[in-house]
């Protein structure tokens, strides 16, 4: 993963003026059409520009239970000025989770698989989900549990959801209309105009508001090279 922080000023400007479904955090997803195109990136590069900016700590809530991305971009030491993951809190919120386990055993406890992991240094807590708990032929997919999200708002500055691809996962889709706005992550060269236009719809038949394109130019350098357009 790349830091992009001092490229992010034009999708901050945008992200400002997104009105939250209450008083509480704007919820701001990033995701993709395809893999490839710098999601991950550009969702941990606002998250930390948001920490800076933010009264209230902000959550990066990493979509992909399986990989976890995040935290271990984060783990390996992000950016320079960046501190790594530090105490773990469980991220439940005393709500329904944001994801299911089907299991065979009806005395199973999913409790605590979702935490929540401190940045040292950074008003930035980023999610983990702990897969190593489930049992042998158990498993998770997501859900929306709006609860859980409002319960969020309310004791956070921002939400970032990093979403997969929509090529890879049916993450974004899923949670699509629980974020305020919603940022495509396109690689140049990479992904076509029918790709990107394809991704939109199938984010806003779902009650996603998207708010445009975010041209990612993925090289050695990574830099953001075009403005969110509305």
């Amino acid at each position: 993963m790349h830091d992009l922080r001092e490229d992010l000023d034009p999708i901050w400007r945008s992200a400002m003026r997104l009105g939250g479904a209450s008083d509480g955090a704007r919820i701001m997803m990033f995701t993709s059409a395809l893999g490839g195109e710098g999601v991950s990136s550009m969702a941990a590069s606002f998250a930390c520009l948001a920490a800076r900016r933010s009264e209230k700590p902000v959550w990066l809530v990493d979509l992909d239970f399986r990989g976890n991305p995040q935290f271990h971009a984060f783990k390996k030491g992000f950016a320079r000025d960046i501190g790594k993951p530090g105490r773990a809190f469980d991220a439940s919120l005393k709500q329904t989770p944001i994801f299911k386990v089907s299991s065979k055993s009806a005395t199973a406890r999913h409790d605590k698989l979702l935490t929540v992991n401190e940045i040292d240094g950074l008003s930035l807590l980023v999610t983990r989900f702990r897969g190593e708990r489930l049992s042998s032929g158990e498993t998770v997919s997501l859900q929306k549990s709006p609860d859980w999200w409002e319960a969020l708002r309310q004791i956070a500055g921002w939400v970032v959801i990093d979403a997969p691809a929509l090529s890879q996962s049916s993450a974004a889709p899923t949670m699509a209309s629980m974020a305020d706005g919603i940022a495509l992550v396109v690689a140049a060269d990479h992904t076509t105009p029918a790709e990107v236009d394809d991704a939109r719809r199938e984010l806003e038949a779902r009650q996603g508001r998207v708010l445009g394109a975010v041209l990612n130019r993925v090289k050695a350098d990574a830099r953001f090279a075009d403005r969110l357009s509305a």
